[in-house]
Parts: C-alpha cells; sequence; structure tokens
C-alpha cells in the first residue's frame, strides 16, 4: 500500500499492506512490507487474519504454495507444519519456527508492524526461558540424528532446567544427514543442524564418538564406550540403524562402501571420477539417490536391484518401471531380479561385481544399499519388548515397556495411522524427538504421525504421504511419460497413501487430511483434485 502511517522506533516497521477484503476466507497471499524488499505471508481463517514468514524455515519453499489446514499451514516441499497463529514449527522435518507479526485491523485495512531484522529471515529460533526453580533431574539424550536434536531443544523450550547429557557416536555435531546421498563432497560445518555454541547456550553436555554399550534400568544407569557411567531419571534413545553388509565371497576387497554417516560420504567422493565405473546394488530411496548423483560424473553407473522395479512395494509395477525408464534416460544401466553373488578384485581392489547368472560387471567402486538393521545391541534380552528383528515397541508416548526410557527414530516400532511400525523417515524422527520430549517433562502429548517423505532423482522431486505396502490398486491421474501425475494407493475403496511428481500441495493435502482424521475414498479422488 506503500505509506508507512507510524513507526515506533527505527528497528520496527508498520504499514498497511491491503485491504481486508482483498484476503477471502482460507487464503494465503503475499504483500511487501515496507521499502526494503520484506515480505509477509496473510493467512485468513475463521475470520482472523495472522502475518508470517513467508518461506519454511527447513529449505525455504514459499509457503504460499503449500496446504492450509486447521489453524497450520503444511509445507509442499517436504512436510513441515506451521501453526499459523504463532508461526511455531508443529510438524517437521526443520527446526526453526516462521516469524509472526502483529496485525492490527481498522476502518476495513490490514496493518503489519514488524521488526526490521525478522522481515529479512525466513526463520525464528524459539527461545528458551530457565524457570526460576531448577530441577535436580538427569535426562539423557543418546543419538545425534534428528531424533536426538529435537529432543534436547524441545526440552529446553518447554522449561526443563535439569541436567541434559547428549551422546551421539559420530565425531561431529549432529548435520543434515539427507544431503548425504545427494551432494558427497560435504563440508560438516555447512551441513550442521545447530553449532556448539547453540548447546553450550543451553547448558546441553554434548559427547560426541560416544557409543551406550549398556543400560542397568533398574538403576537407571547407562554404560558408554569410554567406560564412563552416567545416572538418568529419564533416558531417550534414538540411536538409528546401520547398513547391512554383504557377506559373500570377495567382500573384503577395498572400494565396497555403504553409506550412512559423513565419513562414509567423504570416503565415497574420494574415489569418484570420470574414468570410474559405480555399481549400486540395491534399488532403495538412497540407493537411486546415489546413483542419480554419480551419473554425468563418471564413465558408468550401473544399478543392481532384487526387484523387478525399483520402488515397486512402495510406488507399484506402473511407477517404478517409469522411474527406471527415467534413470535409463540418463544412460544409468539396470540388472534387475538378480543378485550380487561375488565382488573380484585385483591387487586388493574392487575390478568388478558377479551377478546370479554370471554375469561379470566391471566396478572400480561399489556402493551398497540393501537396508539396514536398528542399532539396540546396547539392551539386553528381555530389558524392553522388542521384535525380532531388534526394533523396540512403543506406546503412542513413545515409552517402552521400561516407562522412564523412551524410544524413537529408526530403533522404534510406534503408532502410525493405527498400525505400530518402523519407519525410517528424516521428517519422522525429527517428530518422535519433539514428542518425546513433551512426554519426558510430563505433557502426555500422544503421536498423531503422518509418513511424509520425499527423494530428488535428477532433479526431479517425488514425493509420498501415508503408507501402504498392501494396496490393490493404484489410480494415476496426469502424465507419467511427462512424470507429472499423482498415484493414489488404494487398499479397497480407502487411498491409504499416495505419491506425486509435479503436482505440488497434494501430497501435503493429503497428508494434512490423514492428520485431521479424514479419509479419502476412491470415489471422492476427483473432488479431492479440484
Amino acid at each position: 500500500m506503500g505509506a508507512i502511517l507510524s513507526r515506533a522506533s527505527s528497528t520496527y516497521v508498520e504499514e498497511i499492506v491491503c485491504r481486508e477484503d482483498e484476503i477471502r476466507e482460507n487464503q494465503m497471499k503475499v504483500f511487501d512490507l515496507g521499502n526494503e524488499g520484506g515480505r509477509v505471508l496473510l493467512v485468513k481463517q475463521k475470520g482472523q487474519i495472522s502475518a508470517l514468514g513467508t518461506k519454511c524455515s527447513h529449505y525455504g519453499a514459499p509457503l504460499v504454495n503449500g496446504y492450509l489446514g486447521n489453524g497450520r499451514i503444511r509445507c509442499q516441499w517436504h512436510g513441515a507444519c506451521f501453526n499459523i497463529r504463532t508461526g511455531d514449527i508443529e510438524d517437521f522435518p526443520g527446526l526453526d519456527s516462521l516469524p509472526c507479526y502483529r496485525v492490527i485491523v481498522e476502518n476495513g485495512n490490514v496493518k503489519v508492524r514488524a521488526e526490521r531484522d525478522m522481515l529479512t529471515k525466513s526463520k525464528r529460533v524459539r527461545s528458551f526461558n530457565w524457570p526460576i526453580q531448577y530441577d535436580c533431574r538427569t535426562f539423557i539424550v543418546v543419538g545425534g540424528g534428528p531424533a536426538g536434536n529435537n529432543c534436547v531443544e524441545t526440552l529446553r523450550q518447554v522449561g526443563f532446567s535439569g541436567r541434559i547429557i547428549f551422546i551421539g557416536a559420530e565425531r561431529y555435531l549432529p548435520y543434515d544427514r539427507v544431503k548425504l546421498s545427494k551432494a558427497f563432497e560435504l563440508d560438516p560445518s555447512r551441513i550442521a543442524l545447530r553449532s556448539g555454541d547453540f548447546y553450550r547456550e543451553r547448558h546441553i553436555e554434548v559427547l560426541l564418538g560416544t557409543k551406550l554399550v549398556g543400560i542397568n534400568s533398574c538403576s537407571k544407569v547407562i554404560k558408554l564406550s569410554t567406560g564412563e557411567k552416567y545416572q538418568y531419571d529419564k533416558l531417550f534413545v534414538a540411536t538409528g540403524s546401520t547398513p547391512r553388509k554383504h557377506r559373500v565371497k570377495g567382500c573384503s576387497v577395498r572400494n565396497i562402501f555403504v553409506l550412512r554417516n559423513l565419513d562414509d560420504a567423504l570416503a565415497i567422493a574420494e574415489q569418484l571420477g570420470p574414468d570410474k565405473n559405480v555399481v549400486i546394488f540395491g534399488a532403495s530411496f538412497i540407493a537411486m539417490e546415489v546413483a542419480s548423483y554419480c551419473a554425468g560424473k563418471v564413465h558408468s553407473v550401473t544399478v543392481i536391484g532384487k526387484s523387478a522395479v525399483p520402488f515397486k512395494r512402495l510406488f507399484g509395477e506402473i511407477v517404478g518401471r517409469r522411474i527406471m525408464e527415467f534413470f535409463e534416460e540418463k544412460d544409468v544401466m539396470f540388472y534387475m531380479e538378480t543378485s550380487v553373488i561375488a565382488f573380484e578384485g585385483e591387487n586388493g581392489r574392487l575390478k568388478s561385481v558377479v551377478i546370479s547368472d554370471g554375469t561379470v560387471i566391471d566396478a572400480d567402486l561399489c556402493i551398497v544399499g540393501i537396508g539396514s538393521s536398528p542399532n539396540t545391541e546396547y539392551f539386553e534380552d528381555g530389558q524392553v519388548d522388542m521384535n525380532s528383528y531388534g526394533y523396540v515397541g512403543v506406546n503412542e508416548y513413545l515409552q517402552t515397556s521400561c516407562p522412564d526410557i523412551y524410544a524413537g527414530g529408526d530403533i522404534a516400532m510406534a503408532p502410525v495411522l493405527g498400525r505400530k511400525m518402523s519407519i525410517g523417515h528424516w521428517g519422522l524422527a525429527h517428530y518422535h524427538g519433539h514428542v518425546a520430549a513433551l512426554n519426558m517433562v510430563g505433557q502426555k502429548k500422544p503421536l498423531n504421525a503422518v509418513p511424509f517423505f520425499w527423494t530428488v532423482l535428477f532433479g526431479k522431486s517425488i514425493r509420498y504421504a501415508g503408507h501402504s505396502y498392501n494396496f490393490d490398486d493404484v489410480i494415476i491421474d496426469g502424465d507419467l511419460e511427462e512424470l507429472k501425475f499423482v498415484a493414489f494407493y488404494c487398499e479397497g475403496n480407502i487411498v491409504a497413501a499416495i505419491g506425486t511428481m509435479n503436482r505440488d500441495p497434494l501430497a501435503a493435502k493429503f497428508a494434512e487430511m490423514l492428520y485431521e482424521g479424514r479419509c479419502l475414498r476412491k470415489d471422492d479422488i476427483e473432488s479431492f483434485l479440484m
């Protein structure tokens, strides 16, 4: 609207940004604020207008293109959710909340007042305030991934003033692990979730390069790989998983890699070059992301998979085959419905791999991505409820069968859409850490988890919301050939999950439906797409 009507100080800008009738009920709209390039996202719901930052705090997606649910916005890229009244982050990935500005409606005009500094930022780090009374308890969080990191942050945000010990097996502070399969040459400081100062300022004791080796749940004492022992009042374990090795003839030769941590990525990066033949064993998300990254940077990329097409269990035969064709268009070769039966070396280094039918494939390095196993060996037999694969059973509050021990992330068999399952999603791990912290301080916050994940392949994003391994029908709207479609995965008459390419914000919309307890039926797909 142009003119700044008032300014309490040089640190604030206050301006009419629009007329009240310029924004409709349940609409989101971006307006300029001030003369320094500031912009705000206005949201109108239940007759009330809110003003927020315009970009998702995770990777900067424009939230005006996200999905507006009941009281919150879900980011169309990766599913993070923000409260429209406070800007606080409510679902993840991401760590920070949105800037939230004051709105004044007078004489039909909508005026926004904002700190100038906040207008240039897309995120707001939630403050922490020490209570007057110190809490004498000790909470220990084990696992340097998103679940552990979000747990210690949330504990301080909600006012826990006791001792927090944060233990990570790697020598690095928590970092953005999802970037590992998309770019190997990474600087640890550039992908760190938080700086060392962040933890020090919040009086969080960080122990790196340290593993949990034992728990005495009776005396509430943990034992670490350093030999140290610590007593806890509450314990949260989110120790992640370890990639499975492929134990066949020749598996001890050099240049056979797995990709789980930053050191793995850096080791792989050292071996890549334009003359290298790269073989990827497995057609998982990580494996396919690695293939996407390597193509065009090396001499050849070959994917070996056990299923007929990549992602068949999740996306089905038709979508999986189109993704495979997309990779073949980028000169990636496939050997499917087979396995590696031997690695062949020369002078101790990998030379080739042999698959089930005897075919020999040149390989200067092989990256194995055939699944992972939970890191739960520190639990003694019968100490907590676990399944035969080593996953820890938890209730809706992420408590194990030992009430003062909580578990989350990859290792947890937790309630998801009415069923207990382990889902190794980055965003879900963030959410587990947040919910665990709330329950550790006694807030009784039940899980309401909606799986939402994504992958980027040759610059094309695939998004998936919901969960179904048992779909009996796939309904596709759009153009598979052009990679612009939405696939509905149905169990009977109910849509259990959807996958999309170039159809934002449909995955976010579906996820929000599930979060609100609503279901999508086959008969309602057409109206859902409108």
